[in-house]
């Protein structure tokens, strides 16, 4: 008669405590709708331009590296939102 194996448990891996828990979203900083002025810090892999307000990220479509631009707000994800440049200049 062959030996019995002891029958495999993965109930180590679960219970309170162990492994990754996601922190919530915080609510974005940003409304859809406002306009901000901002300045291009990086490029995205479209060819948005990528800014920073409130140290949430903002994708701005024909923004450069460096410009400084009014841009208004069209959409608020939970980690991102994406924005136009809005009419008008901005001085400096």
């Amino acid at each position: 008669m062959p030996r019995k194996l002891p029958r495999r448990s993965f109930r180590r891996w679960s219970g309170k405590g162990r492994g990754f828990s996601p922190q919530p979203f915080r609510s974005a900083p940003i409304s859809e709708g406002e306009e901000y002025e901002v300045t291009g810090e990086a490029e995205g892999r479209r060819g948005d331009g990528i800014a920073k307000i409130k140290g949430f990220t903002v994708f701005v479509s024909g923004l450069k590296i460096g410009e400084k631009a009014k841009v208004k707000i069209v959409s608020v994800r939970q980690r991102f939102a994406i924005a136009v440049k809005a009419v008008g200049e901005v001085e400096g």
